[in-house]
């Protein structure tokens, strides 16, 4: 597999994250790969952003690897990323960074650090009754008493900075850094039309938020956030009517946008996989990874991303790859 530079051909059919002015409003540089194999037929494309921040010149995907066809054997899309991989060497960029929590791959280049990753998701192509009948017991009388409580469900797609307050100071009580207003705004305006936030509201009072990204391929629940002591079953029934919302605009799947693989018994990330699987969602795993083409402004992303963050997801999650890799779950998922 060849990866060279092709035009980029988004329809709606497609993620929304790799879309043209999606590309444009969150990278630097921006553009496609186009994976082609010896009869010089294209069979996958990989759409990329390049940042430039603190002399680091970093790639950043937005999406997984993208079958033209709607399938990709495995090896082949090794090889693709093989390719991939040369050309950016060739093009003077410092490292690959990990993607987006949305993009999981199904393999990674030789050479590269990798570790697991995962992202549960609801086909929403299945009929309305069967979707709830998937969903866990409990969760419906939790969403059933939200409704019946009077918390209602509405778009705020007007109101971003309530939005934006809220969500930051979500992320705060995990101890966790969120983007600033400036681009989370200009995040937004990529999206476009394709951006819609929903609030679970009560008795006037806005209870949670979250900022969907969307096509007809999915929904991704991108950020999310909530006040303290929210009314029960608030978040719950803002998934639950997002989800119905989606589905009668025609989309095909809900993507709860990013999950740890086997996150530690009792800990908060087990909690988080716990309430997204409740949902009857599947998980489609595969790996988040990064590289290097230059080892010192690896090495000074490495000190920069500790102090943001206390890290990457790879360098978090990187000790579970063998057992990972062992077990042979990764995802037959295709976009």
């Amino acid at each position: 597999m060849k990866a060279v530079p092709v035009e980029i051909n988004w329809h709606t059919g497609m993620p929304i994250f790799a879309s043209e002015k999606f590309l444009k409003s969150v990278g630097d540089e921006y553009g496609w790969l186009g994976g082609f194999d010896a009869a010089e037929e294209l069979c996958c494309v990989l759409p990329y952003t390049i940042l430039h921040k603190a002399m680091l010149r970093m790639v950043r995907f937005r999406i997984e690897t993208i079958p033209t066809d709607g399938v990709l054997d495995i090896q082949a899309e090794k090889s693709f990323l093989n390719s991939v991989v040369d050309y950016f060497r060739t093009v003077g960029v410092d490292l690959i960074i990990p993607a987006s929590n949305n993009a999981i791959f199904r393999t990674f280049p030789d050479g590269a650090d990798a570790a697991p990753y995962g992202s549960y998701v609801v086909d929403l192509r299945q009929p309305e009754h069967i979707i709830w009948q998937q969903i866990h017991k409990k969760m419906c009388q939790n969403i059933l008493t939200a409704r019946k409580n009077g918390i209602v469900v509405q778009d705020d797609t007007d109101h971003l900075k309530n939005g934006y307050e809220l969500i930051r100071d979500t992320f705060k009580k995990s101890n966790l850094p969120f983007i600033s207003y400036r681009s989370l705004e200009r995040f937004v305006r990529g999206l476009s039309e394709n951006c819609r936030l929903m609030t679970a509201n009560y008795q006037g009072g806005i209870q949670s938020y979250i900022i969907f990204a969307y096509s007809n391929y999915c929904a991704y629940a991108v950020y999310g956030g909530s006040i303290n002591e929210q009314q029960p079953g608030a978040i719950k029934l803002l998934c639950w009517e997002a989800m119905r919302a989606f589905k009668q605009l025609g989309v095909q799947r809900f993507d709860f946008y990013g999950t740890r693989i086997k996150p530690e018994d009792g800990s908060k990330q087990a909690g988080i996989s716990s309430f997204k699987q409740r949902f009857g969602a599947q998980l489609k795993s595969g790996y988040m990874w990064k590289y290097s083409f230059n080892s010192v402004k690896y090495s000074l992303y490495t000190v920069l991303s500790r102090l943001r963050s206390g890290g990457d997801i790879v360098d978090a999650e990187r000790h579970k790859l063998i057992d990972f890799n062992s077990e042979s779950n990764i995802s037959q998922f295709q976009v």
